[in-house]
């Protein structure tokens, strides 16, 4: 079988505690296992932190009603995981990790610009979710009237570490049967945390809150698109490889939807009711999403929240530290997977310390830098899907390793229309951390610079301002434009005989 540098491959093994020896090499058929509702556990894993419930403060943040806050959650998250599992089909269909399927639209050596900016994703949010968990365990156990200083703060940060890294390094197997066990855990914890703080609910305060714009429905239904599909669909494929090439495309597409979507339309709307029926939480929310969940809880109940919330911002990171070891041996790093898998989990360990113990301002600059990247992954989803589209036969298992084969070292089309639709994307939205908030933040101000020229200013404050039109502009305007201009490339490609290859 066809391999890089950075692929290695071994005997199929059932056992967590074997360290996976595939890296971005084609899975071969006698190991490929598995069925399509396997997918759904990494992925509700993933979703069910109860982060999600702070989410409902953010999207009533927009100044939209109740009902038009539940909506534009429901349909941003089912669209959002759509793409997820539209992505997901290309991993069934190739059997390689996302990114190193994308050489295929992109050229192998043009593929390095979107395999850089998923990097820089997946490894940005897996630092924000160490130190989320580490921030989390120190406010419950101030509420306890335990020790909410350093000492707890390292002893939190080096148990997460130490679960997040070992699952990377252990890789595929581990963190399935993880995310398993997470899931059923948090399933119940968060059903138990409900049915404490239903009564907090108040349906004529959710009621009386005033309608918002058309505009401001829409900004909160891309900004939840952005901060939870779409910051995954770059990593979808690596928990469809090793699935069998026979299996079904509509429950892969399906299972993943749903595993993704059901947790968060959950607690979403849940979020909605809690942060509507009180002011003062719909603050708090915004300012310590976690935190904040704990002054509705009695102290009893406060341990087992803990230990849910860690868990659900664990189970996002597991994901987060397996795709981007993909990712960096997709970039060129000649090494087996657990080591790449190890040198991010070094990145997540310093970046972790930087922000709870030396930045100021955590949230504002976090949902800069999920705003600000985006727009590009956005870009990169609306080329591949159209990529995916078009195509007739399988990805040649060769010539996605190889600059001189099929796929090139540089496809024009879809590098361009990735590029050109980040610029019109960045010129289409306003950073939460643009200049004139929190000097943190400062550094964002140059987006948005297309409002104006185009008659949708003023940039700040203005109608347009907080909608990230050009999330959804970047993710609609490649699309089209590689269906139309890497056709002919495509059908070049599938004219030719396929690359000479052994299974191994």
């Amino acid at each position: 079988m066809a391999t890089d540098s950075s692929a290695t491959t071994g005997a199929a093994t059932s056992s967590a505690l074997t360290v996976e020896r595939n890296g971005i090499n084609v899975i071969s058929e006698g190991e490929r296992k598995g069925r399509p509702r396997d997918l759904f556990w990494p992925w509700c894993a993933a979703n069910i932190s109860v982060f999600g419930i702070s989410y409902g403060s953010f999207v009533l943040g927009f100044g939209i009603n109740g009902w038009q806050a539940v909506v534009a959650g429901i349909v941003g998250i089912v669209v959002s995981f759509l793409l997820v599992g539209l992505v997901s089909l290309a991993g069934r269909r190739g059997s390689a990790p996302t990114m190193a399927l994308s050489r295929a639209a992109f050229g192998v050596r043009g593929n390095s610009v979107p395999s850089l900016v998923s990097y820089l994703i997946l490894v940005g949010y897996e630092t924000a979710l160490v130190a989320l968990a580490t921030f989390a365990t120190a406010t419950v156990f101030g509420r306890l009237g335990w020790s909410d200083g350093d000492v707890t703060k390292i002893l939190a940060f080096i148990v997460v570490a130490l679960i997040i890294v070992a699952g990377g390094v252990l890789g595929f197997d581990t963190v399935m049967r993880l995310q398993r066990w997470l899931t059923i855990l948090m399933l119940v914890v968060t059903v138990g945390y409900i049915a404490l703080t239903v009564d907090e609910v108040t349906w004529s305060a959710v009621g009386d809150l005033p309608a918002g714009e058309g505009k401001a429905v829409f900004g909160a239904f891309v900004v939840v698109v952005s901060g939870f599909g779409i910051s995954w669909v770059n990593a979808a494929a690596d928990y469809s490889r090793y699935l069998p090439r026979g299996a079904s495309s509509k429950g892969i597409v399906g299972w993943t939807t749903f595993g993704g979507s059901l947790p968060l339309v959950i607690l979403i709307t849940y979020g909605v009711l809690l942060a509507g029926s009180d002011p003062d939480l719909s603050s708090a929310l915004a300012v310590d999403p976690i935190g904040a969940l704990t002054t509705t809880l009695p102290d009893w109940f406060l341990v087992p929240f803990a230990v849910v919330a860690v868990a659900g911002l664990v189970s996002g990171a597991l994901l987060d530290i397996y795709s981007s070891g993909l990712t960096l041996l997709t970039l060129g790093l000649p090494a087996p997977r657990w080591v790449a898998a190890a040198i991010d989990g070094v990145i997540m360990i310093l970046g972790t310390i930087y922000i709870v113990w030396f930045a100021g301002d955590f949230l504002t600059p976090f949902f800069a830098f999920l705003v600000t990247l985006a727009v590009p992954i956005a870009a990169w989803c609306g080329v591949f899907l159209a990529d995916l589209l078009l195509r007739r036969r399988d990805y040649d298992s060769v010539d996605l390793f190889d600059s001189r084969g099929r796929y090139g070292s540089v496809n024009l089309a879809g590098l361009g229309s990735m590029l050109v639709a980040t610029l019109v994307g960045w010129g289409l939205v306003v950073s939460t951390a643009a200049d004139g908030y929190p000097p943190e933040a400062a550094g964002f101000g140059w987006q948005g610079y297309l409002l104006e020229p185009l008659g949708l200013g003023p940039k700040l404050d203005g109608p347009w301002t907080y909608a990230n039109l050009g999330v959804m502009v970047a993710l609609v305007l490649p699309f089209l434009a590689y269906l139309l201009l890497g056709r002919s490339e495509i059908r070049r490609q599938e004219a030719l005989e396929p690359s000479t290859q052994t299974e191994g």
